[in-house]
């Protein structure tokens, strides 16, 4: 089982001598990975009455690929991953041109995380289709894999078109892996079919794994191939402050086909990154 922490994005602020200690701090914790949620824009109110009311204008996001260049140039061996990257709001080629040079500034230290969104306003605002932006990333997805392996593509597909282009420089991951984000069972199934991992709703616990492991393991099969070789990322949030009501939840986590556990110290009430640091270091001791 790998261990993380999720960067908080809307917490930590801008100063980029902080923004460095943490990633090198996490680093030095001995942590497999950090992922990053992503925001391009936040409504200019809020709408809404349950937790999407965090991502508004008033909650800062720093941009995954330009932090994520940063952070590759001050660390050696954390994993880099996107969770989730909206990929149908982004053109295609373009997130496949910056996947790759991240990877390998980083040395091939990126793990795609991808999922389809939920804010149509950023979607309006960025002139992406919201409607279709499910079987749309579907699409996105080959088109990225094919980026990544071959040194020309040509593709027709029902949104992209591709005619004897290709990257250059390519990754050093060949293919980056793609993690699928997913909550309802149509993008569980998604994750199962088209994802090298899938990234699980951070609320679910134990027991909603169980519910939902057969639709991603149908989702495998329909691709032919086995439910085993999907990776699974679940969460541990660290609101209730209390290490071993954290070490219980990952040993729930060791008894199912978890990978990754991930820390989220994001709504746990800091103010300061020294904060964040200091849980994910009781978090790294209570799980040993």
């Amino acid at each position: 089982m790998q261990f993380g922490v999720t960067f908080p994005q809307s917490e930590i602020g801008t100063d980029p001598a902080v923004i460095r200690d943490y990633f090198q701090a996490v680093e030095a914790m001995g942590y497999d990975y950090v992922t990053l949620p992503e925001h391009v824009l936040g409504a200019g109110s809020s709408a809404f009455n349950d937790w999407r009311d965090y991502y508004t204008r008033d909650n800062g996001f720093h941009e995954p690929f330009v932090l994520y260049g940063f952070a590759a140039a001050l660390t050696t061996k954390l994993e880099l991953a996107l969770a989730i990257l909206i990929l149908p709001q982004r053109q295609a080629a373009l997130a496949a041109k910056q996947a790759a040079e991240l990877d390998l500034l980083s040395g091939g230290r990126l793990r795609l995380g991808v999922g389809i969104g939920w804010n149509e306003v950023e979607f309006v605002a960025l002139n992406e289709n919201f409607r279709n932006r499910g079987r749309r990333m579907e699409e996105q997805v080959e088109v990225l894999r094919r980026l990544w392996t071959e040194e020309t593509v040509t593709f027709e597909g029902e949104w992209h078109r591709l005619d004897d282009v290709g990257l250059n420089p390519m990754p050093v991951q060949r293919p980056i892996p793609i993690w699928v984000g997913a909550l309802a069972p149509p993008a569980i199934h998604r994750a199962g079919r088209l994802g090298d991992g899938w990234i699980m709703n951070p609320r679910a616990r134990p027991e909603d794994l169980i519910r939902d492991m057969e639709v991603l393991a149908e989702g495998a099969r329909t691709a032919g191939r086995s439910p085993d070789v999907v990776g699974i990322e679940a969460t541990v949030w660290s609101h209730s402050g209390d290490p071993e009501a954290w070490a219980r939840q990952v040993e729930s986590w060791r008894a199912t086909p978890v990978t990754h556990v991930t820390f989220r110290t994001l709504q746990a009430g800091f103010t300061a990154a020294e904060q964040h640091l200091a849980a994910i270091e009781r978090f790294r001791e209570a799980r040993d």
